[in-house]
């Protein structure tokens, strides 16, 4: 618990900085890792995507508080290498701003489901935000520095969200405070739909 709070402090200064700008306007360095870390950061979809993930992986407890992030790691970095191979996906940006008002809903519903369903349900979106990441990676930039940056930076919004969720299910009976901002993220993905 003590090593996930202090991620989650390191990780919570990177969160604050993401300004309003989604990732695809091409904000931010331009190559290697820091390009790969900045774009899950400075992407308010991918940013509350992520955190989405691990409040609802609070949510399930268990073994799924890192199962849960983990599924989402993987299947979106397949959805990268995807990208990179030139290998297309059907309306991903429609699906990424999806994935943000599901996941809030998610966690504002307290959905509960077996582990094996909530990996399942996390990397069917991460596929379409890998993908995301792997079409905008810079040209020239090192293929592996790139995904090793949006890969940690993805694992850091998943420990914080989880880290939140944590510490906020306990202070406030039912977890109110975390299914209001499940409530807020769904919130959020309408609005971000509205204007897809």
């Amino acid at each position: 618990m003590t090593k996930l709070i202090r991620i989650a402090a390191l990780a919570m200064p990177l969160a604050l900085a993401a300004g309003a700008a989604q990732a695809h306007t091409g904000v931010g360095p331009t190559a290697g890792f820091m390009a790969g870390f900045s774009h899950p950061i400075f992407g308010v979809d991918h940013l509350l995507a992520m955190v989405a993930v691990g409040l609802w992986a609070s949510l399930l407890g268990g073994h799924a508080r890192w199962l849960v992030p983990a599924a989402f790691v993987g299947a979106m970095t397949v959805g990268g290498i995807l990208a990179m191979a030139a290998v297309g996906l059907p309306v991903v940006e429609l699906m990424i701003v999806a994935s943000v008002a599901a996941l809030g809903g998610l966690v504002a519903m307290r959905t509960k489901a077996p582990v094996m369903v909530g990996m399942v349900i996390v990397a069917a979106f991460a596929l379409f935000h890998g993908h995301a990441h792997g079409t905008e990676m810079p040209a020239g930039a090192s293929g592996l520095l790139y995904f090793t940056g949006f890969a940690l930076a993805t694992a850091a919004l998943h420990g914080l969200g989880l880290a939140i969720g944590l510490v906020a299910g306990g202070l406030v009976r039912e977890g109110v405070a975390v299914r209001a901002a499940g409530g807020a993220i769904a919130l959020a993905g309408i609005a971000l739909l509205a204007g897809v």
